[in-house]
């Protein structure tokens, strides 16, 4: 199983707790390895399987959102 680590700069996340509850509830998808939500950087680091990596970033996404509104994931 290849997997793949990529690097998101975020906006918004407002706290270290919130950070904390974005990571578990994406650490539950399918598929992911390994995620870092790091609330000083505001940056995300995502390590996902090669062939559900767009799937599961796409939920990431969501589940950040559930967790704050505000935030958002720079995807380039």
């Amino acid at each position: 199983m290849a997997t793949v680590r990529k690097i998101f700069e975020m906006d918004g996340v407002d706290c270290a707790h919130c950070a904390a509850k974005m990571e578990e509830s994406i650490r539950t998808l399918d598929g992911v390895t390994y995620v870092n939500i790091s609330f000083m950087a505001q940056r995300m680091t995502l390590e996902a399987e090669e062939s559900k990596f767009d799937s599961i970033l796409k939920k990431a996404v969501k589940l950040c959102r559930k967790v704050d509104p505000d935030c958002s994931v720079i995807i380039k």
